[in-house]
């Protein structure tokens, strides 16, 4: 990576923490915290492994890997669904639709379209990039549900619309 790439990432990162605000954040148990860390090493680990094997292997159907990937974890999450204590699910049609949506559209979908991303750009920007996904979150709060952020949240928004446009003058003069 170049300088101006690190740059760009330690900007992003100091936006990032002022958005999320980790100083205000309840973790009433240990386990919280590290499930959310392992789930960002998981999916920082299947960025890596995707990009490699795109290099390895250009012609890899994008729709086949993803399929694979969801059936892969559609095994684990069923095995740690059933191990995990929980109530009984109330099967009604609107249960479904929540399902169908949540597996095809909103996993399945933009599964497919980050690792088109990943193929296609290199992966320190494409990592970059899904610091959009909190920007987008709180922005959209903001103007549906009428949640103002404050002005630290709006300083780390500021500062990661910096680090992408950083990441992509960068870019496109090179």
């Amino acid at each position: 990576m170049r300088r101006w790439q690190y740059i760009a990432i330690g900007v992003a990162c100091v936006g990032l923490i002022l958005v999320l605000q980790p100083w205000q954040l309840d973790f009433t148990s240990l386990k919280s915290a590290l499930l959310a860390i392992l789930s960002g090493v998981s999916w920082g680990a299947g960025a890596i492994v995707a990009k490699r094997m795109y290099t390895r292997y250009p012609q890899v159907d994008l729709l086949a890997l993803t399929t694979w990937q969801m059936l892969y974890a559609a095994v684990v999450m069923s095995v740690v669904a059933w191990l995990v204590p929980q109530r009984a699910v109330d099967w009604q049609p609107d249960v479904f639709w929540a399902l169908a949506y949540s597996a095809i559209l909103a996993t399945a979908l933009a599964w497919s379209l980050w690792l088109f991303v990943l193929r296609n750009l290199p992966a320190s920007i494409a990592g970059l990039s899904t610091l959009a996904v909190p920007v987008c979150g709180v922005l959209f709060s903001w103007w549906l549900l009428h949640e103002n952020p404050g002005k630290v949240e709006g300083c780390g928004i500021a500062l990661i619309v910096l680090a992408l446009a950083m990441i992509s003058i960068k870019r496109r003069g090179a």
